[in-house]
């Protein structure tokens, strides 16, 4: 078997937010939200467009989005390529989708928690060694948390994960290994299909139960991947091109620069020896 990869936004979309992943969906939660304890029981999942109620704020789309039998929305993005502003988009959807839950004359009180779960194939926060981080309002010098806890921010850094398949333990474990590792495998691993609904998503991105259309729009963005990650290679070849005119220290600056959006912070330090604060300070 052939298994498409859970990073596209196509396939992120078919295997968690379609209308077979109901169950796929509230095992995904919990595995990464929860660390494998049942807390959603279940959950409706929601068109993942956010159309706004005050003129000239800008629509959203999301990858998925559910209400929780709690009450919690949740919004799920998967990012592949690190973009320049990503970090204040994530903010500003959570934001929009806690906002956006009040008619007129509702009351704040109406007002339900939401938790933006972010997915990235990449390194956001370089200081963090463990894959899943939590950020909620906190008192800046205390530290206390705010008196209301409705807004979370959640983040799953795939490049962290580094358990390999033999050692798998918790349900958190398998649905990481399936976000990485899917597209690679051939058949369902027994350490993960004795999983239902990992079996499930399985059976979902298998890439002979996918439609012409369907195909053409994977590969679509497959190739559209590819060209972005193709500018980290043509920035490095223009950058070699002009090291020999302009000297060593300058074409590390130059590389970095181009680098800026496509690759995260560590990534490109490690590439060209800048520290840091020096990336950040071209920024």
């Amino acid at each position: 078997m052939i298994f498409i990869n859970p990073k596209t936004d196509f396939a992120f979309k078919k295997i968690f937010g379609s209308g077979q992943s109901h169950g796929i969906l509230i095992s995904f939660l919990n595995g990464i939200l929860y660390e494998g304890q049942s807390i959603v029981k279940d959950l409706t999942i929601l068109d993942p467009y956010l159309s706004p109620r005050i003129r000239g704020v800008k629509d959203t789309y999301l990858d998925v989005r559910a209400i929780l039998q709690s009450g919690e929305t949740v919004i799920i993005e998967m990012q592949v390529l690190n973009v320049e502003g990503f970090e204040k988009r994530i903010l500003y959807n959570a934001a929009k989708a806690y906002s956006i839950q009040l008619d007129k004359g509702e009351q704040y009180t109406e007002l339900s928690p939401v938790i933006a779960l972010t997915i990235t194939n990449f390194e956001m926060f370089p200081e963090i060694d463990r894959p899943i981080s939590r950020f909620v309002l906190k008192e800046k010098e205390c530290l206390i948390d705010y008196l209301s806890g409705d807004l979370q921010l959640v983040f799953l850094e795939l490049p962290k994960f580094q358990v390999p398949l033999d050692e798998l333990k918790s349900l958190t474990d398998k649905w990481i290994y399936f976000m990485q590792h899917a597209p690679d495998l051939s058949v369902v691993p027994q350490i993960m299909g004795n999983v239902t609904e990992i079996q499930q998503a399985f059976e979902i991105a298998n890439r002979a139960t996918l439609t012409r259309e369907e195909l053409d729009e994977l590969e679509h963005q497959s190739f559209f991947i590819q060209d972005q990650q193709g500018a980290i290679v043509k920035a490095l070849k223009q950058g070699i091109e002009q090291g020999i005119e302009q000297g060593i220290e300058q074409t590390k600056i130059e590389i970095a620069r181009r680098l800026i959006g496509v690759m995260d912070d560590r990534s490109i330090s490690e590439m060209t020896d800048l520290t840091l604060e020096e990336i950040a300070d071209l920024k």
